[in-house]
């Protein structure tokens, strides 16, 4: 598939096709940044995942103005959740200097956009300390409207909100396109969904089931393996009859497992759930541990990881070794944890799969959050395809639903 070529199918022009020279450009990047308690930047991911825009722009000599929410300040200006620590580390990443005014509308973000000089960048403060931000208000955006004359969005951890600078601000800014970091999400989860390179196995973890319905029902005509791992194999294995203790366990979800499992058996899908579990009675990190078998488990007893026996089962999967395979996955797309990974106690088998995924020859695609955590922890990045910046995007877009950032940048002029 040739760069840009699903773009081009849905109307969105790319960052190559806009012309930026001596423009303003408004790049919606996705800053959001988990920090410490003393406000230092923990994970600098989604920062640097941005960079190769931020570079294009400045190369093209287009000038830079930077948007971005951080954490959940509900439309109240927050000195916590300001994008000054943001400002630093790029202004050290770029060698430049980056301007934060104090607020990202009103007369000092206007004031440094009228006097932008060739270089400099400008980055806005959070545009969630505006209650319109979150309402998708128009008002609020054609005030930033006012502040382009081009707008990017290279933030698709936001592209499933239909917030005012991911949906009402395009539509108000004829010249608008994807930014590089965007147009790689679309064209390698589009692989995914479209013309995946088969076989093609699906890893899932994460504490419920409920949360990833909708993609399972999806992937069920897609792929030739499902990999069940994490809190939410508990509700499958529920579902067929097992007594889990005190483990998480959707009970009002074990009919809708059954039929997924029905409609699995019915396409020939392999399906793989732990055999398994390390088991706590109480879940905390210097808890005592065992392993226990499925029909094991004590009335007190709660996984929290899965077993070595499940471990050489998911890891065999993904090198072809295990009944039902005939060859090892050519595609492989893994969201969620494989236990209570954030516990390094507890995260033998998370860590087991992330560097499975890492040593295997198929595409990879990390479908971003906790996974994305794991295959970093594992020191095993770079030896992956793709590692989405946006888990809960990712997740939408691979449950086929619309997304309204995306559908806001189409129809655009240069």
């Amino acid at each position: 598939m040739e760069p840009g070529a699903i773009l081009k199918e849905l109307n969105i022009r790319t960052l190559k096709e806009l012309s930026l020279a001596n423009r303003r450009v408004l790049v919606r990047a996705d800053f959001n940044v988990p920090m410490d308690a003393e406000g230092r930047i923990t994970d600098d991911t989604r920062l640097r995942g941005t960079l190769p825009t931020i570079e294009f722009v400045r190369k093209a000599e287009g000038r830079l103005i930077l948007a971005s929410h951080l954490g959940r300040p509900k439309g109240k200006k927050s000195p916590k959740d300001s994008l000054e620590v943001v400002g630093r580390w790029l202004a050290e990443a770029l060698s430049s200097d980056v301007l934060v005014p104090d607020d990202c509308i009103g007369d000092a973000a206007a004031h440094l956009v009228q006097n932008q000089r060739p270089g400099q960048v400008i980055l806005l403060e959070n545009l969630r300390h505006h209650a319109g931000e979150e309402e998708n208000s128009e008002d609020f955006a054609r005030k930033l409207a006012d502040l382009c004359d081009v707008y990017v969005n290279d933030a698709f951890g936001t592209v499933h909100r239909a917030h005012g600078s991911v949906v009402a601000l395009p539509r108000l800014v004829p010249s608008r396109g994807a930014g590089l970091l965007l147009e790689r999400e679309v064209e390698m989860l589009s692989r995914l969904v479209q013309s995946p390179d088969q076989p093609y196995f699906a890893l899932l973890g994460g504490a419920k089931v409920s949360d990833k319905i909708e993609v399972i029902e999806s992937l069920i005509p897609l792929v030739s393996g499902l990999v069940i791992g994490g809190a939410m194999a508990c509700t499958f294995l529920a579902a067929q009859g097992h007594d889990l203790g005190k483990s998480k366990v959707e009970k009002d979800h074990e009919g809708l497992v059954r039929h997924l499992l029905k409609r699995c058996a019915e396409r020939g899908v392999l399906v793989l759930l732990p055999l398994d579990h390390v088991v706590v009675k109480a879940l905390t990190p210097a808890a005592p541990h065992r392993v226990v078998r499925n029909g094991e488990f004590e009335p007190d007893d709660m996984a929290v990881d899965i077993g070595p026996a499940t471990i050489e089962l998911f890891t065999n999967a993904l090198a072809g070794r295990v009944p039902g395979q005939t060859t090892a996955p050519r595609t492989v797309l893994w969201n969620g944890p494989m236990g209570v990974f954030e516990m390094d106690a507890f995260a033998t088998g998370t860590t087991a799969v992330a560097r499975a995924v890492g040593q295997s020859a198929a595409v990879s695609v990390i479908g971003g959050g906790d996974s994305a955590a794991a295959i970093k922890k594992a020191g095993v990045t770079p030896l992956v395809t793709h590692v989405s910046t946006g888990g809960g995007a990712s997740l939408e877009f691979l449950s086929g639903r619309s997304m309204p950032g995306i559908q806001a940048l189409r129809g655009g002029r240069r």
